[in-house]
Parts: C-alpha cells; structure tokens; sequence
C-alpha cells in the first residue's frame, strides 16, 4: 500500500488538473467550439446539441459539444 508520502509526491509531478464542467451557459459553449450564439442556437433547435434549464439559465452539456465534434470529425457522417 502506498505512504501518503509517495501520493503526495505523484501529485507534485501531475500538477493541478482542470476539471471540466458537465455543462456551460451558451456564452462559453459558444468559444468552446468557436462559432456564434445563432449557430448554437441551430443546433440546438435539430437536437444536435442536449440542454437543460436550471431557473432561467440555459446549460449546454459539455459531452453533447464534445459528441457533435466527434461526429463531424469522422469520415461517414
């Protein structure tokens, strides 16, 4: 079993690791993949991106963007 020395010591190496959100407002989901608010608003309206409402706030889901890219990315779609 490990010390908490030597996990400690695999953490200096790592450095601080970004945690990526499970969801934006449409502002950052927009410089997330580069294109205007319209544009998101188009592929949202088609399903091609999931959205969830919390009060007023419109939240993209991050693993839709990720997906959409993915499926654009290969060769058959």
């Amino acid at each position: 079993m490990p010390s908490a020395g030597t996990t400690e010591h695999l953490r200096e190496q790592c450095g601080p690791q970004a945690i990526e959100p499970i969801a934006m407002r449409v502002p950052e989901a927009c410089r997330y993949l580069g294109i205007g608010r319209s544009t998101l608003y188009v592929l949202i309206g088609k399903g091609e991106i999931e959205v969830i409402k919390m009060g007023s706030a419109t939240l993209v889901i991050t693993a839709s963007l990720r997906s959409l890219v993915e499926r654009l990315r290969s060769p058959d779609a």
